[in-house]
């Protein structure tokens, strides 16, 4: 009969405890420093708004076109949607040449890309990619 102990057990969560306290370090240490050692320089052009080189026109609390967020996020289902392919082609191709289970990998490849471009026609049929 083996005796586990607690150390044992918590040994192996020792890296991940350093490396988070090292992340939480680095982030508080650039906090600590920058409000120390940066630059404490006030005035009127200094508090300005920046937007890309442009003098702010107007105010900030205007409504937008919700098309504008329907475009960001057919762009991040499509993204990914790219992001899931890679680990499929990398399992897919190696697979090997007379694998039991490359249709099976094909058939789900296929009903998800499938189910892409009918969410793509889709919105296309809305007008979500018309800018005028």
């Amino acid at each position: 009969m083996t005796l586990f102990l607690a150390s044992d057990v918590f040994s192996h969560y020792a890296p991940i405890g350093v490396l988070i306290l090292i992340a939480a370090g680095f982030g508080v240490g650039n906090l600590i420093l920058t409000s120390v050692i940066g630059p404490h320089r006030q005035g009127a052009i200094k508090s300005m708004v920046y937007e890309c080189g442009v003098d702010p026109i107007g105010s900030a609390r205007k409504r937008f076109n919700v098309r504008f967020y329907i475009v960001a996020m057919a762009f991040l289902i499509f993204d990914v949607e790219i992001v899931f392919l890679y680990p499929w082609a990398v399992t897919f191709s190696s697979l090997g040449q007379g694998s039991e289970l490359a249709p099976l990998f094909l058939g789900r490849m296929f009903f998800f890309v499938l189910t892409s471009v009918i969410a793509f026609a889709y919105a296309w049929r809305k007008g979500v990619f018309r800018y005028d």
